[in-house]
């Protein structure tokens, strides 16, 4: 099933979801293998130049004795998004940044998921509706 490409369909109809978990990025300068990673059940994974980025739960990352730095929650728009839509990332990131948000947006196939600093989660889902709702009444 293609995603959709239209930006204001894609703007109005986002319907952005909060995930309850908590969830950090980190770093392995060596090599996992397969088995390591697969236990560690990340949600998310890049292999950067610098070495293996893993997207964790807190949970995991501290039971596993995993060191990170920032926690984030995790804001899914379960809206599918085609991986040849433009702007919808740069409308999200923009609108966080007048808000003072960072945004950590991975684009996956069927959905776009945003990174935000755990104190700021409630003000980014603000934000995000706050664009929904400006973007829908631009439709009509």
């Amino acid at each position: 099933m293609a995603g959709i490409e239209d930006l204001k369909i894609l703007l109005s109809s986002m319907k952005p979801g909060l995930d309850s978990r908590e969830f950090v990025f980190c770093t392995f300068d060596n090599p996992l293998s397969m088995e390591a990673i697969t236990d560690l059940t990340p949600i998310g994974t890049f292999r950067e130049k610098e070495g293996l980025i893993l997207i964790l739960t807190t949970d995991d990352a501290s039971s596993n004795g995993i060191r990170f730095d920032t926690v984030y929650k995790l804001i899914s728009l379960t809206v599918h998004s085609s991986l040849n839509a433009v702007g919808l990332t740069a409308s999200i990131a923009t609108k966080l940044a007048s808000k003072d948000i960072s945004a950590n947006v991975v684009a996956a196939y069927y959905h776009d998921h945003i990174f935000v600093q755990k104190e700021k989660a409630g003000q980014a889902m603000e934000a995000i509706m706050e664009l929904q709702a400006e973007s829908f009444s631009c439709r009509e």
